[in-house]
């Protein structure tokens, strides 16, 4: 019998994204899964359309506020222990999925019990044939978060199974031992970042974390984060807890990581390469 897998999926006013992984969800080869959505307070009436459209299909929770992405989660993977899950993947709600992109993850993990956690290949949803994430690594002595394969063509280049320092939680199985010895993401990342986190503490814990090349996944890129402007109370409470330039979040990740006497150095390496980048992006958007 095949390994049962709780996909727990948050959604936070995102209600056609919701529906459109959902329905690509509906299409996958793999056989012993269950979907729990869990509904970060949306502000319209997504639980109520998903819960009248899906209540054959899925499970669905819906928090009293917006707990951001770790805790979100964090509250669906409770449900999926409870339910005796061998395995839970955190699914984007803003992703659509390959039939066999399950399969090909289960099949990784079921083949070497110290995989304890596996990521697809992420596409650009809007262009499905150019790269967005394949993994990458970090290098905890100065503050540096390399990503693999971003806005590359897919010419094969990144076809073999290989190991990473992180893969992104837009499509991550987690194997239940990685929770039993880890515990949870962690909730002082309230959006963005904890991943790099949550994959290094399962690799201290003796884990290998992979990337599973015929798994594959189409994002929308940043769907969320354009929400923000829609509402400002939250917009204003995730640049609070992450800090303008991701600043906190770095602060607290490098801080639990990065050997003590590197991480000044580390920090303000790190600072300067977010700052760079969103200048960038910014001047873009402008343009």
């Amino acid at each position: 019998m095949s390994a049962k897998v709780c996909i727990v999926i948050l959604n936070w006013n995102g209600l056609g994204d919701t529906i459109e992984c959902l329905e690509s969800l509906k299409k996958i080869t793999y056989p012993n899964y269950e979907v729990v959505v869990v509904d970060n307070a949306s502000s319209g009436n997504d639980v109520q359309v998903i819960r009248e459209k899906y209540a054959d299909y899925i499970h669905v929770i819906a928090n009293d506020k917006n707990y951001g992405f770790s805790e979100g989660n964090n509250i669906g993977m409770r449900y999926a222990l409870e339910k005796q899950s061998e395995y839970v993947l955190l699914l984007n709600n803003d992703t659509v999925v390959d039939p066999n992109f399950l399969t090909e993850l289960v099949n990784v993990a079921e083949e070497d019990r110290m995989v304890g956690i596996a990521g697809a290949k992420l596409y650009f949803y809007d262009y499905p044939n150019r790269l967005w994430h394949v993994g990458g690594s970090v290098n905890w002595y100065l503050g540096r978060f390399k990503s693999y394969g971003v806005n590359e063509e897919d010419l094969g280049q990144y076809d073999q199974l290989a190991d990473r320092d992180y893969v992104y939680a837009t499509a991550m199985l987690i194997r239940k031992s990685v929770i039993d010895a880890i515990s949870l993401l962690d909730p002082a990342f309230f959006f963005g970042i904890e991943e790099y986190d949550y994959c290094h503490r399962a690799k201290k814990a003796g884990f290998r974390v992979v990337y599973v090349p015929k798994a594959k996944v189409w994002h929308k890129i940043g769907a969320s984060r354009k929400k923000l402007a829609s509402y400002p109370e939250t917009q204003k409470l995730v640049t609070r807890e992450a800090g303008f330039t991701g600043q906190k979040n770095l602060w607290r990740i490098l801080r639990k990581h990065s050997p003590p006497l590197f991480f000044p150095f580390a920090f303000a390496r790190a600072t300067m390469d977010y700052v760079i980048v969103a200048t960038v992006l910014r001047w873009m958007r402008i343009r």
